[in-house]
Parts: C-alpha cells; sequence; structure tokens
C-alpha cells in the first residue's frame, strides 16, 4: 500500500492537481466544444446585460414614483384630477429649472453649452412630450390606492404591483385611462364594481333607445293607419 493511499492530505492534493488540469484544458478552436463555450460566454453576457438594463430602468421608474410619493400632501386623503395635473405641469415637469439657470448662468457668453445643460433641455423635453401624449403614475385620485401608495419604501418597485396606474395626459385633461390593474383586493373588487357600474348604464341606455325607436316606429305606424284612402 502506497503512502498517497493512506494519507488524506495527499489524495486531497493530487485531486486538486487533477481538478486544476481539467481547467486548463485548451480545446481547439473550431472544436464543438469551444464552440459551446463561446456559446455560453456570450449568453451569460446578455443575461449581465439584460440585468443592468432591467436595474437601470427599476431605477429611473423609483425616482419617478417617489418624487410623486413625496409630493402628495400627507393631510389629503387623494387628490382631485385638476389637482393631479397641476401637480405634474407645476412641480413635475419644472423641477429641472433650478438647474437648468445654474447652468445657463455659469456659461459664458459665446460658449456652446455643457454637455450637463443639453441632457437636462432633453430630460425636460421628453417628459413633457410624455405628459401631452399620456403619462403613466399611480392613481392619486382614489383614497385607498393612496393609502396603498403611502405605504411604499420609494425603492422596492415590485411592491408597486398592489397599486393601481392610471394615465392622463395634457392634450385631453378630463380623460382618465386605467394603465395597471392593482393587485390588492380592494382595488380588483373596486374595479369589478366599476365595470358592472359601466355595463348596468350602458343597458339602462340601450334599453331607453330600444323604447324610444319603438315608440318611433309604433307613432309612425299609427300615423300611416290615419292616412285615409
Amino acid at each position: 500500500m502506497t503512502a498517497s493511499a493512506t494519507n488524506p492530505k495527499a489524495k486531497a492534493v493530487k485531486k486538486a492537481e487533477k481538478g486544476k488540469q481539467k481547467a486548463e484544458k485548451i480545446f481547439h478552436p473550431d472544436s464543438r466544444k469551444a464552440g459551446q463555450l463561446q456559446r455560453e460566454t456570450l449568453r451569460k453576457h446578455k443575461l449581465a446585460q439584460q440585468v443592468a438594463k432591467r436595474g437601470q430602468k427599476q431605477k429611473i421608474q423609483a425616482n419617478r414614483y417617489a418624487f410623486f410619493l413625496h409630493e402628495i400632501p400627507s393631510e389629503v386623503p387623494a387628490l382631485t384630477l385638476p389637482e393631479l395635473h397641476d401637480l405634474v405641469k407645476n412641480v413635475w415637469l419644472t423641477k429641472y429649472d433650478l438647474a437648468l439657470q445654474e447652468e445657463r448662468a455659469s456659461r459664458r457668453k459665446g460658449r456652446a453649452k455643457s454637455s450637463k445643460e443639453d441632457q437636462l433641455e432633453e430630460l425636460k423635453k421628453q417628459e413633457a412630450e410624455e405628459y401631452r401624449t399620456g403619462l403613466e403614475l399611480p392613481d392619486l385620485l382614489d383614497p385607498h390606492n393612496v393609502g396603498l401608495f403611502r405605504q411604499w419604501d420609494g425603492v422596492d418597485v415590485n411592491y408597486l404591483r398592489v397599486v393601481r396606474f392610471i394615465r392622463i395626459c395634457g392634450e385631453f385633461p378630463d380623460v382618465v385611462h386605467v394603465a395597471r390593474l392593482g393587485r390588492d383586493k380592494g382595488i380588483l373588487l373596486a374595479n369589478t364594481q366599476q365595470e358592472v357600474s359601466a355595463e348596468t348604464e350602458m343597458d339602462v341606455d340601450s334599453d331607453r333607445k330600444n323604447g324610444l325607436e319603438l315608440e318611433r316606429t309604433s307613432s309612425t305606424m299609427l300615423g300611416m293607419d290615419e292616412i285615409p284612402s
């Protein structure tokens, strides 16, 4: 019996050396194994890029929604639609104004704009266009939804799945669209009740319309019967 067979430490060293030799094995560039390793490396790189991009997107969303979270007065249970538009136009869309003024004031006459000034102007332009065509944000018109929104920590966007989101736009300030249904039971119940109410109103309108058409038809037929032969 050899010394390595009886010495556990020698076995471990020998096993490690074999593993190192296996890890350092070089494959031919045109071999199937080399192609598999290349594809695996490329896949991991793409996944890492997607994760980073998703993280950046979630960070931007968190900053946007946290802005509205901190701008809701604590004593107000919910906003009216005109108040929400005022918040967007006079507070959210003007948040870059001070920084822009400072950049313009620090620029010497005749000098080109700084990259920061260009970036701020572009952000302001993009957000103004987004509000004009349709801005998605938590439903701040409903007290229950506002209560759920206030429980958010301002960081974890996954929590916002329980919150209902709406879409408003500057072109049609009286119109509100539900963009995302919240997963909260209270929100889902309210949505169901609204749908039932809307269907009931449609049925009533349909019945009134049908009754009016029937009345007109009867009047027309009566008029035709009265025509002398």
